[in-house]
């Protein structure tokens, strides 16, 4: 069985408790991940187009407030 349908099965299997335990682990896990790839991409300039998007228009005057 590949890897990835071996954990889905071992995942399904587990107890309740266990469940919430491991989903709190990885929603921590997920948050991490995505967090450093964030910073990854604004170290790499790749958000450096929307952010100067984003100034012009609100230079523009053609933002209003939340």
């Amino acid at each position: 069985m590949p890897s990835l349908q071996r954990i889905e099965s071992q995942v399904a299997a587990l107890p309740a408790q266990d469940l919430r335990q491991f989903r709190s682990w990885f929603d921590e896990f997920d948050s991490q991940r995505w967090d450093h790839a964030i910073v990854a991409d604004i170290n790499n300039g790749k958000l450096d187009s929307m952010a100067a998007e984003a100034l012009a228009e609100y230079g523009a005057g053609r933002c209003k407030s939340l």
